[in-house]
């Protein structure tokens, strides 16, 4: 690309979708009260948690780290660093399952939704919002509720590994990020109710 070529006319869409979501905690004065309390309230939550859930990298790195050394310097493999590293990868993906939402950045085929105009794409999201997620994941917190407590009920062990963790913890973080997606829609439709009436985002 030429010195002469203005980078400002690039199509960042897809790179800069997030940062076009950043939580700034403010939002549009003429918003009700209660829906801008709640968009906050929401957004800041998973915020936070997904702030933290960022953490949970360096137990991951960790253990993959020492079981590299143990294995290739001193032939010592460990039995737990393969089960801690999935299952803090799992846990970093479903707690910030909520935070991605509310930037916006979970994977979906937008190539005609960037096309249309604000009140046509609240609308759509609203209708799928309604149709699709709430029934789904609602559906989707209860089987895994159930799937926990038999896990914790049985002292559930992992048994494809040689080490064979407790099963129990990942799955209650299953359903603790489940329960933040379904939170965070409640977020996500009230910005849709408040584009479709006002035609552009909160």
């Amino acid at each position: 690309m030429s010195e002469e070529e203005d980078y400002s006319q690039l199509d960042t869409t897809d790179e800069m979708v997030a940062e076009g979501r950043s939580y700034t905690g403010v939002m549009p004065d003429d918003m009700p009260k209660y829906m801008a309390k709640t968009i906050l309230g929401i957004d800041l939550f998973n915020l936070r948690v997904g702030q933290m859930a960022c953490w949970l990298t360096v137990p991951v790195f960790a253990s993959m780290f020492y079981e590299v050394i143990a294995r290739h310097f001193f032939n010592a493999p460990t039995m737990w660093a393969y089960d801690i590293s999935r299952m803090f990868a799992g846990a970093m993906f479903m707690l910030g399952a909520g935070y991605a939402l509310s930037k916006g950045v979970h994977i979906r085929a937008d190539f005609m939704y960037r096309k249309w105009s604000i009140r046509r794409q609240a609308s759509i999201d609203l209708a799928l919002y309604l149709l699709f997620y709430f029934p789904g994941l609602t559906g989707a917190v209860w089987a895994c509720y159930k799937y926990a407590y038999k896990s914790w009920s049985q002292m559930e062990k992992g048994m494809d590994t040689a080490w064979m963790p407790l099963l129990g913890p990942i799955k209650t973080v299953l359903l603790i990020g489940l329960v933040l997606l379904l939170i965070q829609g409640i977020s996500e439709v009230l910005k849709c109710v408040y584009a479709v009436k006002h035609r552009r985002w909160p």
